[in-house]
């Protein structure tokens, strides 16, 4: 069904866009991550940018609820139920910012900032026409070159540039502003690989200007009520030594949603049901494919930093260090020097007291130590590239034997990840509110320097990541088996039964087996009011969810985990794995043990300190 168009840029068409744009890179990720090979190869452009607009349209949404359920009036409505266009473009700009992921995550945070500033300059308006979208576009252009230390030619700052160049020769309404953009972008995208020379060694155009014309093509979108096609733009072969014929492709990405919002379909819906023992993430014989990867084909002397103007280099900085900085405007010049002298791909973004920043550097901890003394730095992430990947490869050490099998898990607390070490497993910790990336999973399957690997994403948000990990690895010459476990207890069951020395596709059959045969729970406090199908709950009340869903309302966290409990084991059951965060009453590992010896003969009870895993607690039931 075609979208139904929107004539102003007010705040619908805001909430519409971001729906539109998060459908579109939802799409294009795996794609835009396959043709990521500039600055860092690690594959993640296309999952950064689908996260950060993830952001954008969870900030958009709430400010949606926040009109729905309070009260309407002057200064904060742009009628009932809905917020101005000024408020729906701050909220837009702001959850990008909070959720900006990687360097064209970061890039397209402030893209959207731009825009916002000059959609929300005038608040009394109630929309934005033709003439205003042309300022947006400029304005963001130019605010985003100016957050990149060093900018860079055939990068998504050439894409967005050239939008806002064609946007400002056209007359009309958004629909045709938006167009002449999107018509601009996409020209300027299949120009990137005569810019730059890695992009034009892989046969590929820019990865995040990709995104950024999907991203575009969902505005165009929005104001006509038609998704672009798709753009074929072919580079001519590429003579590159170990390659074979490469091409690029430019594709919109741009798809359909509900009008108004997001469909569950661009969310996946990913906690419904129970777990697929078919499907594409249950292929269980994918072995490597045989093909010439965008990523391989640009794995050589060059790769460097996307905003760096320096001359391309064999190797890079070791880590990338983001994090969100409370700080004054002085504050941060300082802080941009002093990032400068110590790294590259420096993008800092924001303002208002409020930024995002973004390097490469070989000292991580400088870098965090310099954000302390320009302000309050928090949710920090420190990214190891990885011994042996592109960017900091020096060719100096031997490698080492390969194991022939190995397991990789994403964890969410310290102490599961002990606990799956010790048996043996690879980890990649997932912080609460920051799930990690899919370049974070290659480097831990790149760590485990196995010839066969199986990936336990160990939640179903990270389907999609993961997905993309395994894609990248296998073009890598890795054996990858994803199996979809939604729940770290599901991924407890199938390490549990995991037998290296079996086949590999016997191996995998009985670890999903065991994992689907688990049944998953938790146990949360709810954040704010929200509708859900046991009821309305309110902000601090205890959730049991099962299977994803929330089934308990309550009070008490040991009475709620009670009765989640009783309603797993009534449909039987002979282990309770009971796994406690740093947050659960100390009592409750007792109480549970104890009503399940007394209430349930022959079902045996196993607890695990999970630490900091956002959860209180996590039960799963075999």
């Amino acid at each position: 069904m075609a979208q139904v168009p929107q004539t102003f840029f007010d705040a619908l068409a805001v909430r519409t866009w971001c729906g539109l744009a998060l459908t579109a890179l939802g799409r294009a990720r795996e794609e835009i991550d396959a043709i990521n090979v500039y600055p860092v190869a690690d594959g993640d452009t296309g999952t950064n940018l689908y996260l950060t607009m993830e952001s954008a349209v969870a900030a958009v949404e709430a400010a949606f609820e926040g009109h729905e359920v309070g009260p309407g009036g002057p200064g904060g409505s742009g009628g009932a139920g809905k917020p101005s266009p000024a408020d729906a473009a701050r909220a837009m700009a702001h959850g990008a910012l909070i959720g900006a992921r990687g360097n064209s995550g970061t890039i397209l945070a402030q893209l959207l900032r731009g825009m916002a500033q000059v959609l929300a300059a005038d608040s009394d308006t109630a929309h934005t026409d033709g003439a205003g979208l042309r300022l947006a576009f400029r304005h963001a252009a130019d605010s985003a070159r100016q957050a990149v230390a060093h900018p860079v030619e055939g990068t998504v700052l050439s894409v967005a540039s050239a939008a806002a160049d064609a946007a400002e020769t056209t007359d009309g309404g958004c629909g045709a502003v938006a167009r002449a953009a999107y018509e601009g972008a996409r020209e300027a995208l299949a120009a990137t690989p005569g810019q730059l020379a890695v992009l034009e060694r892989a046969g590929v155009v820019d990865a995040g200007g990709r995104g950024l014309v999907a991203v575009l093509g969902a505005l165009v979108e929005t104001f006509t009520g038609e998704a672009p096609g798709a753009v074929p733009g072919r580079l001519p072969r590429v003579g590159h030594e170990g390659s074979g014929a490469s091409h690029a492709r430019v594709d919109t990405g741009a798809g359909t949603a509900a009008p108004g919002g997001v469909s569950s379909a661009a969310h996946g819906d990913p906690r419904a049901g129970s777990l697929p023992l078919g499907g594409d993430e249950a292929a269980f014989d994918s072995g490597p494919v045989a093909r010439t990867d965008a990523l391989a084909a640009a794995m050589g002397p060059g790769d460097v930093d996307e905003c760096a103007d320096s001359p391309l280099e064999q190797d890079g900085p070791a880590f990338e260090v983001i994090y969100l900085l409370e700080a004054e405007d002085d504050a941060v010049d300082r802080l941009r020097t002093r990032l400068d002298g110590l790294g590259d791909s420096l993008v800092v973004v924001g303002g208002d007291g409020l930024w995002n920043v973004h390097v490469h550097v070989d000292d991580a901890g400088a870098a965090v130590e310099a954000g302390v003394e320009a302000g309050r730095p928090y949710r920090i992430r420190i990214t190891h590239f990885g011994v042996g990947d592109v960017h900091t490869r020096g060719g100096e050490r031997p490698p080492r034997e390969r194991v022939q099998r190995a397991v990789v898990a994403v964890v969410p607390g310290e102490g599961l990840a002990g606990l799956y070490s010790e048996a043996g497993a690879t980890t990649v910790l997932a912080r609460p509110g920051e799930p990690p990336a899919s370049g974070e999973m290659v480097e831990a399957v790149r760590r485990a320097h196995a010839r066969e690997v199986v990936l336990l994403p160990n939640d179903a948000d990270l389907r999609h990541t993961a997905a993309a990990a395994a894609e990248q690895a296998r073009a890598e010459g890795i054996r990858v088996a994803l199996i979809p476990t939604r729940s770290a207890v599901q991924g407890i069951a199938a390490l549990a039964v995991h037998e290296p020395e079996r086949r590999f596709d016997e191996d995998v059959v009985s670890m999903t087996s065991a994992a689907g045969a688990t049944r998953y729970a938790e146990v949360a406090l709810a954040e704010r009011q929200s509708w859900t199908m046991a009821g309305i709950c309110q902000a601090g009340d205890v959730l049991g969810l099962i299977e994803g869903d929330v089934s308990v309302i309550g009070s008490d966290v040991t009475a709620a985990a009670e009765t989640v409990l009783d309603r797993m084991l009534s449909a039987g059951g002979e282990l309770v794995t009971l796994v406690l965060g740093d947050e659960a009453p100390d009592s409750i590992a007792d109480h549970l043990e104890a009503r399940v010896r007394e209430g349930y003969l022959g079902v045996d009870t196993v607890v695990y300190r999970g630490g900091r895993q956002g959860a209180l607690l996590l039960i799963g039931v075999e």
